[in-house]
């Protein structure tokens, strides 16, 4: 049944392509596809990189609203789109160097994958487009707070 996703773009988009279809781990799987995204949009400035997340985070709404309803699920494992948007939201601002590329990605996964407060308790709240995004989309504002908190203390302490 997953392969009836290949009829409709936003299926692919929903999925990965194909990166959501990995029998185990799509959601980290999905999240190195966020690495990817981000080191292409990495030097974009805070405005415009704040911008576009916001606009993917809209159309994933959709993206992965319509793929979970086509598929009649409520947040099925190989929708791997809002992963990509939680990753992005994780490293806003922070620098595209491999260590905290390597941070992000692991803080996002942990944060996704434990779900503490409030997340579940917004993902039930809300409709099914807007709630798969929403969790991801919180998950990376922990990983990004978590992130930066680092930062200043690294930054205090090394001068």
């Amino acid at each position: 049944m997953k392969f009836a996703l290949w009829k409709y773009a936003v299926h692919a988009l929903a999925y990965g392509f194909g990166l959501g279809l990995i029998p185990f781990a799509p959601g980290t799987f999905g999240s190195l596809m966020g690495v990817v995204v981000y080191r292409f949009i990495a030097t974009m400035g805070a405005a415009s990189y704040a911008l576009l997340v916001f606009l993917l985070a809209l159309a994933g709404i959709f993206i992965c609203g319509q793929t979970a309803r086509d598929m009649g699920a409520t947040d099925p494992g190989f929708i791997v789109y809002d992963e990509v948007v939680g990753l992005l939201v994780a490293m806003y601002t922070l620098r595209a160097d491999t260590r905290w590329i390597v941070a992000g990605f692991i803080g996002f996964r942990i944060f996704d994958i434990w779900k503490p407060y409030p997340i579940q308790h917004v993902e039930d709240q809300l409709g099914l487009g807007l709630a798969i995004m929403a969790d991801d989309i919180i998950a990376g504002i922990y990983t990004l707070a978590t992130l930066h908190m680092v930062r200043l203390v690294l930054r205090k302490h090394t001068g």
